[in-house]
């Protein structure tokens, strides 16, 4: 059952505007634990599909609940590798929506033992506008931000950019070259 969240996240203070209204289906207690949002690639190197296994399992086993979008790709092995009963997805449609489908078998196990989260009412569906503003909410809500692969053009980097505006501490996986040329750029530039 889809409920309106009614009370204030202090989280969220860090976003450039608090969402109008927010809504979620499990379990809400989530929301007082510490976070960490784990972000990158639909389409990752087995190298980052690995770590990210391994790191959102031990986060998990230490406490730490992921937050993540439910994406494929790195989202999906975030959310997964955590237990879905200690992840939370947010979503970038209402919540009467599957999205992607191919992660509808996840995303109803998410909402029976974990906590699916939107800013945007039932009946919203994938619009391409909808996912920078489920990026902001993914980023603020977790104390830090992980990049497991990003390319410089990529969703990712907007997430990262919210980040850095936010004041986050971000944490990026070590690449060969040539390869997630976006958080590459961000160690360059000491940003990670």
């Amino acid at each position: 059952m889809i409920k309106t969240v009614n009370f204030h996240i202090k989280e969220l203070e860090n976003m450039k505007k608090y969402p109008k209204n927010l809504y979620y289906i499990g379990n809400i207690n989530l929301l007082k634990k510490n976070k960490i949002s784990i972000v990158g690639s639909r389409t990752p190197n087995q190298y980052s599909c690995k770590i990210i296994r391994q790191l959102s399992n031990k986060l998990s086993q230490a406490g730490v609940c992921i937050v993540s979008g439910g994406a494929l790709g790195i989202d999906t092995i975030a959310h997964k590798s955590a237990g879905l009963g200690n992840t939370i997805m947010v979503a970038g449609t209402g919540l009467d929506k599957k999205y992607p489908a191919i992660n509808t078998k996840m995303i109803k196990k998410i909402e029976e033992n974990g906590l699916i989260i939107s800013q945007f009412e039932v009946g919203v569906k994938s619009f391409k506008y909808n996912f920078p503003l489920r990026n902001e909410l993914i980023v603020a809500l977790g104390n830090v931000l992980i990049v497991a692969y990003a390319d410089k053009n990529s969703g990712t980097m907007r997430s990262i950019k919210y980040a850095l505006k936010m004041g986050k501490k971000i944490y990026v996986l070590p690449h060969r070259l040539g390869e997630s040329n976006g958080t590459n750029q961000l160690l360059k530039n000491k940003q990670a």
